[in-house]
């Protein structure tokens, strides 16, 4: 039997399985060695996971982290897992991850649309060329902390609606200062901004809202998608952001000239499939 994990800066999801079967289930908080030490990695393994995923020794751990593009990256994350589980480990990156769990051994185009943005071409087993997603603070785009960080902008720049910036200061009733503070002093900066992203889903009735959502999806396109022959592959999502707003994902990439063979919010019965052969 062996362990999968899948982590984002915002969730990690963990099996135990053996072949296909899925022995245990289990959702953590996200990982990403950006953003913490290897001390907080192991702290949140041990005390979060169940159990049952410690009681013996597996023939190995696959566990694809956001984070993880460099080796120096990928040696934090597995010296924390190696510690934890006394295994064999392979860490890879989520977007290596995305791929596998969208696509299994099909080539194609998977791309991230959670917390974060990514996106890359695969072979059916390799990454073979990745746009730099750049991050919350350069690049992301449509990922729920770009859309969270221009709705706060716009909020704050007095750019959205009144009514729109009322209703977000009543619902998280929170102060415009204390807003500023929550978003720089996040040790996750980039959870902080996207946790507000849910408040848009609420309101897609709204024009500003429905522009907004819009706009940061035809950027992904534009400034990702744009760099790859994405007329002769499939195009596969996966990611909470892509599912929450998936009829304006659709259209904007209708508009762009390009048709989504699949919108998944979990890679993990794709991990599964791909690690069971």
């Amino acid at each position: 039997m062996k362990v999968i994990g899948e982590s984002s800066s915002t969730r990690t999801e963990w099996v135990i399985v053996e072949g296909n079967d899925i022995k245990e289930h289990a959702f953590t908080t996200g990982l990403n060695p950006f953003f913490q030490t290897r001390r907080e990695i192991s702290h949140s393994i041990r005390l979060e996971l169940p159990e049952a995923f410690f009681r013996r020794r597996w023939s190995h751990v696959y566990f694809y982290c956001a984070g993880c593009a460099t080796q120096e990256k990928k040696k934090i994350i597995e010296s924390s897992l190696v510690a934890q589980f006394k295994t064999p480990v392979t860490v890879e990156s989520d977007l290596l991850g995305a791929a596998r769990g969208l696509l299994v051994h099909q080539p194609g185009l998977a791309c991230i649309l959670g917390t974060g943005s990514n996106s890359c071409l695969y072979n059916g087993n390799e990454i073979t060329k990745n746009v730099a997603p750049l991050g919350y603070i350069l690049g992301d785009e449509g990922s729920g902390a770009y859309l969270g960080k221009t709705l706060i902008s716009d909020i704050l720049k007095g750019l959205a609606p009144v009514h729109i910036a009322d209703a977000f200061f009543e619902k998280f009733m929170v102060a415009p200062n204390t807003l500023m503070d929550d978003v720089y002093s996040s040790p996750m900066p980039s959870r902080a901004l996207s946790q507000y992203s849910t408040f848009l889903a609420e309101h897609l009735d709204d024009q500003y809202v429905l522009n907004l959502v819009y706009s940061a999806f035809m950027l992904f396109f534009k400034r990702n998608i744009a760099q790859y022959d994405y007329r002769e592959q499939p195009l596969c999502f996966v990611g909470s952001t892509c599912v929450l707003f998936k009829p304006i994902l659709l259209k904007a990439a209708a508009d762009f000239g390009v048709k989504i063979s699949k919108i998944i919010r979990y890679s993990m019965p794709g991990l599964v499939e791909y690690h069971a052969e």
